[in-house]
């Protein structure tokens, strides 16, 4: 049974970056994880884009240290595929109410996303404060994020979305943002993907 008491603030505040992944074969995911969490990135986000991410998911798992969630869950028959794979946390593009009702009975730590002060209001109705601000860099970028978070001071994001490890520093240097989303640390040999594991995780010193 997967935990679902982990609260989604801490999840947010144990790496500065999230990485995002998109798996094809699920033979590579527990290698993945490995190099991730050894470089000190915990909190994995599998995203549901291709017929391997749960089986990628469940590989994560045996790994010990990581916190493994998956990403890119639009409806409710994919919640329960996710949850049955052992996702620990939920991370979707957007936020509808019928998922968002389902997510937040079941208790299991949400990070949905948002783009406007419409999708925020909707979010705070269903009694949620943590956000993804995605597809970040086209939704207008960090300007668009300061003037979203001002009204809406209770509110804790992760922005994903055109982030890169150049520009990564500047949007967690903004208060209301606990970790970014991303994906330039993966690519290349286990060994390459520890290190820019280690420099992202150190992002946030």
């Amino acid at each position: 049974m997967t935990d679902t008491s982990r609260d989604i603030l801490a999840i947010m505040r144990t790496s500065a970056v999230i990485p995002v992944l998109v798996i094809d074969d699920a033979v590579i995911a527990r290698p993945l994880a490995e190099a991730l969490v050894a470089g000190g990135l915990k909190v994995l986000e599998v995203t549901m884009r291709t017929p391997a991410a749960l089986d990628a998911i469940a590989e994560m798992k045996k790994v010990d240290g990581a916190i493994v969630g998956a990403g890119t869950v639009v409806n409710t028959d994919q919640f329960e595929q996710v949850m049955a794979a052992g996702a620990e946390f939920i991370v979707s593009p957007g936020l509808s109410e019928r998922l968002g009702e389902v997510i937040v009975r079941s208790g299991v730590p949400y990070l949905p996303g948002v783009a406007t002060a419409g999708d925020i209001m909707r979010g705070l109705d269903l009694g949620l404060t943590h956000f993804k601000f995605f597809p970040a860099e086209t939704s207008g970028g960090l300007p668009a994020l300061k003037a979203l978070a001002a009204p809406f001071n209770q509110c804790r994001f992760c922005p994903t979305g055109g982030i890169t490890e150049a520009t990564a520093r500047d949007w967690l240097a903004l208060g209301p943002v606990e970790c970014v989303g991303g994906s330039w640390v993966t690519g290349g040999t286990m060994a390459e993907v520890e290190m820019k594991a280690r420099a992202a995780a150190a992002l946030r010193s």
